[in-house]
C-alpha cells in the first residue's frame, strides 16, 4: 500500500462525529446543522429540466475535454464574471466533475516526485483535500497560516527561502474556506512574483466566488487579477470553479478548470487516464446553469437575507463580523473550540464545526485553534433560530 495513506489525518466531520459522540443533545429544541458546507436552497427547475431532457446521452461514452458547447458556455461566463478579454475554450477549459476531484488530482499532474524533497503549499487553515493531495503526490506540505490579527491576509514571508525553492505548487482559496476573505491584488501580484521566481505552479480554488453581499462588487478571480497585471496566458496559473455553490447543485458534480493551456494540456492527457469525463446529461445541465445569471442573484439574496439576520442577534451577544464572500461565519470562541462545539451541541442542539479541525499546528501556531466554522446553509428561519441560541449560550458562558 501507498505509505502516504499513514500520514492522512480523519476528515474533520469524522473527528466531529467521534468528538459529539456520546453527547445527547437538548431534546426540547430541534437540530440545525450549521457544521458542513453543503448548500440548501433549491435546485433551479430550469436545471433539473435540463437534466432530464438529455438523459439519453447516457447511452454514450463522454470526452475528456468536454462537449464543445459546455466549454464555449463556461468561456463566455468567465468572459462576463471576470471582463476577460480572451479564453480559449479548445485549450483553456476542462469541465470537470467538481472542484473537489480536480482539485486532489491537480497535484499528481504538477508535482514532480524526481525532485528532492517537493513542497506543496497551502494556507492554514485549509480545505483538507489540498493537505490529502500534496502527501498523496509524494509531496511536503507547509502551511501559510491565515491570522485574525492580519485580517486573515496571505503572509508569503511566513516561509523560508529553501521552503520557497523546493515548492511546486500552491493552492489558494478566494473567497477563503473558512475565513471568507478575498485576495487583494496586491496579495495576487506578490504571489505571482513568487511564482515567477521560483517556478511554482498556482491553484486558485474558487467554489465560493459567486456568493458576495454587494451586487456591484463581485469578489476579484485569479484570472482577472493576472489580468490586471499584463500576465498574458495565464503563466502556471490555473483556476477552479463549481456549480454547487453558485447554482445549488452539489450532487450534480459539476464545475471547471482553466487557465495555463500547457499545464492544462498535461491535466487532460492525466485525466483521460483517470476517467473522470463528465457524463452528457451533465454537460446538458451545466450548460444551461452556466448561461444563466438569475438564478445566482436570487441565491445571492438569499444569502444577504440570513447573513443580515444572524449578524444582527449573534452581534448582541459577542463581537462578529461580516466576511467578505462565501457562506461562513468564522466565530472567535474566546477559548477551547472543541468544548464550545460540544457544549453548544448539549445544550443549544445547534451543530458547528470546530476551527482546529480545519487547521494544522505549524511554527507552533494552529491558527484554527478558538474558532468554529459555522456554514449558513439552512433556511433563514433555522439560521436566524441558530444565532437566537447561539447568543444565548454565550450569555451563559
Amino acid at each position: 500500500m501507498n505509505p502516504a495513506f499513514d500520514q492522512l489525518q480523519s476528515y474533520p466531520f469524522q473527528k466531529l462525529t467521534a468528538l459529539t459522540r456520546g453527547i445527547t443533545p437538548n431534546p426540547q429544541l430541534k437540530p440545525i446543522s450549521l457544521h458542513i458546507g453543503e448548500p440548501k436552497h433549491p435546485t433551479p427547475e430550469f436545471i433539473k429540466r435540463a437534466l432530464t431532457d438529455n438523459l439519453g446521452g447516457l447511452a454514450n461514452y463522454p470526452t475528456t475535454l468536454g462537449a464543445p458547447a459546455l466549454r464555449e458556455a463556461i468561456a463566455g461566463w468567465l468572459k462576463r464574471r471576470y471582463g476577460l478579454q480572451a479564453v480559449n475554450a479548445e485549450t483553456e477549459i476542462i469541465p470537470v466533475n467538481g472542484s473537489r476531484e480536480a482539485l486532489f488530482a491537480f497535484a499528481q499532474t504538477v508535482v514532480d516526485r524526481t525532485r528532492a524533497s517537493p513542497v506543496v503549499v497551502v494556507p492554514n487553515p485549509f480545505y483538507q483535500i489540498y493537505e490529502g493531495a500534496a502527501l498523496l503526490a509524494g509531496a511536503t506540505p507547509q502551511y501559510l497560516h491565515t491570522l485574525s490579527d492580519n485580517n486573515f491576509a496571505l503572509d508569503f514571508s511566513q516561509l523560508s527561502d529553501d521552503v520557497w525553492q523546493r515548492t511546486q505548487l500552491v493552492y489558494v482559496c478566494s473567497p477563503a474556506n473558512p475565513t471568507g476573505r478575498v485576495m487583494t491584488l496586491d496579495e495576487w501580484q506578490r504571489l505571482f512574483a513568487l511564482s515567477d521566481r521560483y517556478g511554482f505552479v498556482i491553484a486558485a480554488d474558487e467554489c465560493y466566488s459567486e456568493i458576495y453581499f454587494e451586487e456591484a462588487q463581485p469578489p476579484l478571480g485569479a484570472l482577472q487579477a493576472a489580468q490586471q497585471c499584463g500576465r498574458t496566458g495565464y503563466p502556471r496559473l490555473v483556476m477552479f470553479s463549481s456549480l454547487s455553490k453558485r447554482s445549488n447543485v452539489p450532487g450534480m458534480r459539476s464545475g471547471f478548470v482553466a487557465g495555463d493551456a500547457e499545464i492544462l494540456k498535461k491535466f487532460l492527457l492525466y485525466r483521460t487516464y483517470q476517467g473522470c469525463a463528465m457524463s452528457p446529461p451533465i454537460h446538458a445541465a451545466s450548460t444551461a446553469a452556466w448561461q444563466d445569471e438569475a438564478h445566482v442573484v436570487e441565491n445571492r439574496r438569499l444569502y444577504r437575507e440570513k447573513f443580515a439576520s444572524f449578524t444582527r442577534i449573534l452581534g448582541e451577544a459577542t463581537e462578529i463580523g461580516m466576511p467578505d464572500a462565501a457562506f461562513y461565519i468564522w466565530l472567535d470562541t474566546l477559548g477551547d473550540d472543541t468544548a464550545f462545539t460540544r457544549d453548544l451541541l448539549a445544550q443549544q442542539n445547534v451543530s458547528v464545526l470546530p476551527g482546529s479541525y480545519l487547521a494544522r499546528e505549524a511554527r507552533g501556531i494552529n491558527p484554527g485553534a478558538q474558532f468554529v466554522r459555522i456554514a449558513l446553509v439552512a433556511s433563514t428561519a433555522e439560521c436566524t433560530e441558530a444565532a437566537q441560541r447561539i447568543a444565548s449560550f454565550l450569555r451563559k458562558k
